[in-house]
């Protein structure tokens, strides 16, 4: 940028939005046009609109278009079935524990982690199928599907990219925590006994213990993967360097496994 045009930018733009754009080129080694929110590509002939640097992430801004997307892209997460609308802290709550995953995945294996493109795109006819929100456009026709995208201000390549992250997660999870995790057959007879048969009304057909071992031995795996996600996930959090630069995003939790990846 030369000078004759930050002259004419500065007056145009107040402090703090300089300080932003300064901040998120700074951190993230963008332009300045990389630094705008996607959601107002086209501004106003003789205006320029900054997006803002919400948060920092071991030198990883995260900005208010990435909160508002994360927002929007919620509707695609069968999970949220009855919890209500997703919040922007909770949101950044997420981005920030996605950041940390992610960039744990590239200093381990990233190539392992990813998901091949036939297990992105049976996740998305999933979605088209499932979703509440998607059943009731019948996004499993095309026509309903484009109707779905515009209804909710997204793309396909936006879409097909953040189910790929999602499932990189999960893959990244499942190959660094569920290897090794041994459940005895006394914990399945247990869970069996006192948590499973209590369900059932008296009188009424249960399954068998050996039609069912299987179905309980991946609940009690899956419990026990996520004790060790969570915790390495706060120690993630701890070693890590994690600014919140809204105040009022406020203090960030540590995100669990399912809303990292799903169920």
């Amino acid at each position: 940028m030369n000078r004759g045009t930050q002259t004419r930018v500065t007056s145009r733009l107040s402090i703090t939005c300089i300080r932003a754009i300064a901040l998120c080129m700074l951190l993230t080694g963008a332009t300045s046009s990389s630094c705008q929110s996607p959601a107002q590509a086209s501004p106003p002939a003789g205006s320029v609109v900054l997006d803002r640097v919400v948060a920092v992430v071991n030198n990883q801004a995260i900005l208010e278009s990435d909160v508002d997307e994360e927002l929007r892209l919620a509707v695609l997460d069968p999970g949220r079935a009855g919890q209500g609308l997703l919040t922007p802290k909770t949101a950044l709550e997420q981005l920030i524990s996605r950041a940390l995953i992610q960039q744990q995945i590239r200093q381990e294996d990233a190539q392992a982690a990813d998901p091949p493109q036939a297990e992105v795109d049976a996740r998305l006819a999933e979605i088209r199928k499932e979703v509440p929100a998607c059943v009731h456009l019948n996004c499993a026709s095309e026509q309903g599907w484009k109707a779905f995208l515009a209804a909710h201000d997204l793309n396909p390549e936006r879409v097909e990219l953040y189910l790929r992250n999602r499932l990189q997660i999960l893959r990244f999870i499942e190959l660094r925590f569920r290897q090794g995790i041994r459940i005895d057959p006394e914990e399945i007879q247990t869970y069996y006994r006192e948590t499973l048969l209590p369900q059932y009304a008296a009188g009424e057909p249960t399954p068998t213990l050996d039609k069912v071992a299987p179905r309980i031995e991946e609940i009690l795996l899956e419990r026990q993967v996520n004790v060790l996600f969570d915790d390495w996930l706060k120690n993630l959090r701890k070693q890590g360097d994690v600014e919140v630069l809204d105040p009022a995003l406020g203090a960030i939790k540590t995100t669990s496994k399912t809303e990292m990846g799903g169920a």
